[in-house]
C-alpha cells in the first residue's frame, strides 16, 4: 500500500479534463504545488469529441489533439497527474484536505481542492440499453463510430451533441436516424443545417426508445409515438445515446451544497460553500458547458486557490 504524501500539495484538482487541466496549468505558473488526479485518462468528454470547431484561435481540431496539448502545457508547467479515484474529501481550509483514493492507495494531502470531475451521459433507463452496452449501444461515436461501417444507426437525442455525433457516424455508417421526443430539435443552426444537408440522415420525430433489442448485439430498437402512445419496432445495428449528462458528484454529496440535480453550486468566482473548495467545470452549475467556458472556469478555480492560500499566510 502507497504511503501518504509526506506534505500537502497546494492544489488538489480532481479531474483531467479541460478544466482540471487549466487549473493545473494557471495554478503551476503561480508557482503552486499541483497533481491532478484523473480516474480514466486525460480530456475528459473533449477527447471523445470527433471534431471541435468552435474554440478560438484553433480552427478545426480532433478532440484527442487538444486534450494532449492541454495535458502537455499542464505537465509542462509542473502538474503531477495521477490516476485514481477519490472516494471522500475531509477536512478544512485551515487545517488542510485529504483526499481518500480507497484501498490500495495512500491518501493524497491538499491545502486547496479543485473539484472539475465533469460529468457522465445520461441513460435512456430502457430494457436492453445496459445489457447491450458495448454492443450496438453506445455513448461515443468517436469512440465506436469505426465498428458501424454500412449499419443502420439510430441516435437518440436533439441537442447539438446528437446532431453532431450523428453526422461523424455518416462517415461509416448506411444511415443515421435522429430520434427525437419533439418535433423540432434543440441543436443550434448550424448542425440542423448541415444534418438537413445530408443524404445518409433522416428524422424520426415525437418518438421515444421503450427497448433496445438484441441477443449478442443490437438488432431492433422499439419506439413510441409520444402523441398516439402507439409502438412500432425498428431494425437497428447501433444505437448511440446523448440526451444530456450528469454530473460526477457523488463523493462530494453532503460536503459541498448541491443544486436539485447534483450539480455544484457555485457562482462565477468557482467558490463552493466549502471555504477551500472550488468547482469548474461541467460539475459546476452553469448556463453553458463548453469547452471555453471549462478551461475559463479552470484559469479562475486555479487565481482563487491561489487567494485562499494567500489568505492562510
Amino acid at each position: 500500500m502507497e504511503q501518504a504524501q509526506s506534505g500537502p500539495v497546494d492544489v488538489a484538482v480532481i479531474g483531467g479534463g479541460p478544466a482540471g487541466l487549466t487549473a493545473a496549468l494557471y495554478a503551476g505558473r503561480a508557482q503552486l504545488s499541483v497533481k491532478v488526479i484523473e480516474g480514466m485518462g486525460t480530456g475528459g468528454q473533449v477527447f471523445t469529441t470527433s471534431v471541435v470547431e468552435n474554440y478560438p484561435g484553433l480552427g478545426v481540431i480532433d478532440g484527442p489533439s487538444i486534450s494532449q496539448k492541454m495535458e502537455e502545457q499542464a505537465r509542462d508547467w509542473g502538474a503531477e497527474i495521477v490516476f485514481g479515484q477519490v472516494h471522500t474529501i475531509t477536512g478544512s481550509l485551515e487545517k488542510g484536505f485529504t483526499l481518500d483514493m480507497g484501498e490500495g492507495s495512500g491518501p493524497i494531502l491538499a491545502r486547496t481542492v479543485i473539484i472539475a470531475s465533469g460529468s457522465s451521459p445520461r441513460k435512456l433507463g430502457v430494457p436492453g440499453e445496459e445489457d447491450l452496452r458495448g454492443k450496438g449501444v453506445s455513448y461515443c461515436a468517436t469512440c465506436d463510430g469505426a465498428f458501424f461501417r454500412d449499419k443502420r444507426v439510430f441516435v437518440i437525442g436533439g441537442g447539438d451533441s446528437a446532431l453532431e455525433e450523428g453526422l461523424f457516424l455518416t462517415r461509416y455508417a448506411k444511415s443515421v436516424s435522429i430520434v427525437h421526443r419533439r418535433a423540432e430539435l434543440r441543436a443550434s443552426k448550424h448542425f440542423m443545417e448541415r444534418a438537413e444537408r445530408n443524404d445518409k440522415v433522416n428524422f424520426v420525430w415525437n418518438s421515444v426508445v421503450q427497448e433496445i433489442k438484441g441477443d449478442n448485439m443490437v438488432n431492433e430498437v422499439v419506439l413510441q409515438d409520444v402523441n398516439t402512445g402507439e409502438t412500432r419496432s425498428v431494425a437497428a445495428d447501433g444505437v448511440f445515446i446523448y440526451i444530456g449528462m450528469l454530473p460526477n458528484t457523488k463523493f462530494v454529496e453532503g460536503l459541498v451544497e448541491l443544486d436539485d440535480q447534483g450539480f455544484i453550486k457555485a457562482g462565477e468566482d468557482c467558490r463552493t460553500s466549502v471555504p477551500g473548495i472550488l468547482a469548474a467545470g461541467d460539475v459546476r452549475f452553469k448556463p453553458l458547458r463548453q469547452i471555453v467556458t471549462a478551461v475559463s472556469d479552470g484559469a479562475v478555480a486555479a487565481m482563487q486557490a491561489e487567494h485562499f492560500l494567500a489568505s492562510q499566510e
